[in-house]
């Protein structure tokens, strides 16, 4: 699959239904190897009621919970929505 294959498709929680985004609004964490590691999301305003205290929240999916590339959508299995949005070490470590 080509990168541009991804451009452009919704991203839904399949564990709460939640459309988290567009890819084409999001960046990649690629490994030196070249595998994609996750999907990185930012949004003003917060995710699905996360209210953060700045102007961007970052949501970071990473590629395991990726269950299902569909053509128009992308199904991820996020189980805790809550700490997914969390600004964990995880997610500081990539630079938006």
């Amino acid at each position: 699959m080509l990168l541009s294959d991804l451009a452009g498709k919704e991203i839904i929680n399949l564990h709460d239904g939640a459309r988290l985004g567009l890819i084409g609004d999001a960046d990649l964490a690629v490994s030196p190897g070249g595998s994609i590691e996750a999907i990185i999301l930012t949004s003003k305003g917060g995710f699905a009621g996360f209210l953060g205290d700045r102007d961007r929240d970052i949501l970071v999916i990473p590629w395991r919970s990726i269950k299902k590339v569909g053509t128009e959508v992308i199904i991820v299995d996020l189980h805790n929505t809550a700490d997914s949005h969390n600004r964990s070490e995880k997610a500081r470590k990539y630079s938006i």
